[in-house]
């Protein structure tokens, strides 16, 4: 009953999605129109990390809303995931070095990074745990994201791309396979900001693959999460987070910002779904950012703050504003000292 709830009433949603995708001839990234000058900058590209099939990895909060973190629990999760992070990052700034200064060595180096990782099959196991899938579906998403920045370069060679997007395919059915079961179960991770990040993979994949089946699976995942947007532009889940409220709610709206990017990518107006409710995420965030003390209220704990904000806490703000301007975003984002975040590819759409 629980999966006919959550998918079955998107099913004439679906079938639009599937009519429009049927009638493109390509899925496109936000970069494909980008014009790049490609140079002989040098790049030094990174040796590949070790790699492995599947990850050992726990979580690391230690109470029942998931906001406290245990020192030598994180630790031991950064070291256990350290290969896939290093994958991730090096691809990301490789990927937009190429953006940034046309280093054709440094799109090869993204090519010859996925390239290795594709030939090993990298981390398309079955995970033996929940963190285990998390850490597959923000590889794939910085892994994807990344390669579409530099595909248009036309640097790689045929059979790097076959390689590169089946491998592609294979994390994308992990993950698909991991959040297919958990939109069953009430209360479960299918309806937070995970299967928001899993939608922003997907779609990736998609594009990469031209996969029309996995762009109307991540547009589910989409409009789920903006169908979950609560009148007053909170999210009842990351609510749920105590004193990381604020953190999770502008952690639930990148990834969805950024699906809301492919979607224009793709002549999708997802800015406009459910009358616009992504809107009213922004604004809820932007508020608590200027006075986290508003989340403290609801949840009565204070916020946990780092200043000033950056990566994943305003990079997702560069393409909203460019679409609809903001003064108060715009003065967050030029204080920022990155906008980067590597699980969306390094640098946002801009």
């Amino acid at each position: 009953m629980r999966i006919s709830l959550v998918w079955l009433s998107f099913a004439f949603l679906l079938l639009a999605v599937a009519a429009t995708v049927a009638r493109a001839d390509d899925l496109r990234s936000p970069w494909d129109d980008l014009k790049v000058t490609q140079t002989t900058v040098a790049y030094d590209c990174p040796s590949s990390p070790p790699f492995a099939k599947t990850l050992e990895v726990d979580s690391y909060y230690i109470d029942s809303h998931a906001s406290i973190i245990d020192p030598k629990k994180q630790a031991a999760f950064q070291t256990a995931s350290e290969p896939t992070t290093h994958l991730s990052q090096f691809a990301a700034l490789a990927a937009d070095a190429y953006l940034d200064k046309g280093s054709r060595a440094a799109a090869l180096c993204v090519y010859s990074l996925l390239d290795a990782a594709a030939k090993a099959d990298a981390w398309t196991g079955k995970m033996p745990g929940f963190q285990g899938v998390y850490v597959q579906n923000w590889l794939l998403s910085a892994v994807a994201i990344s390669y579409l920045k530099v595909r248009p370069s036309g640097l790689g060679t045929p059979d790097q791309d076959a390689r590169i997007q089946k491998w592609f395919a294979l994390l994308a059915a992990r993950v698909r396979e991991y959040f297919d079961a958990e939109v069953a179960r009430l209360g479960s991770d299918g309806e937070n900001n995970h299967i928001y990040w899993a939608g922003l993979a997907v779609a990736a994949e998609a594009i990469a693959d031209n996969d029309s089946d996995a762009g109307q699976w991540a547009i589910t995942a989409y409009r789920m999460g903006v169908a979950a947007i609560q009148p007053d532009g909170s999210l009842k889940a990351e609510m749920n987070r105590a004193q990381m409220a604020l953190h999770y709610h502008l952690y639930a709206l990148a990834p969805l910002i950024m699906l809301a990017e492919f979607g224009e990518a793709n002549g999708l107006d997802l800015y406009a779904e459910d009358n616009g409710a992504l809107h009213r995420l922004v604004n809820f965030c932007v508020a608590g950012l200027e006075d986290p003390t508003l989340l403290q209220k609801r949840t009565g704990v204070a916020q946990v703050v780092t200043l000033p904000y950056a990566g994943s806490d305003i990079g997702w703000a560069v393409p909203y504003v460019h679409r609809f301007p903001n003064p108060q975003l715009s003065s967050l984002i030029a204080k920022a000292p990155w906008v980067r975040y590597t699980t969306w590819g390094g640098a946002p759409p801009d």
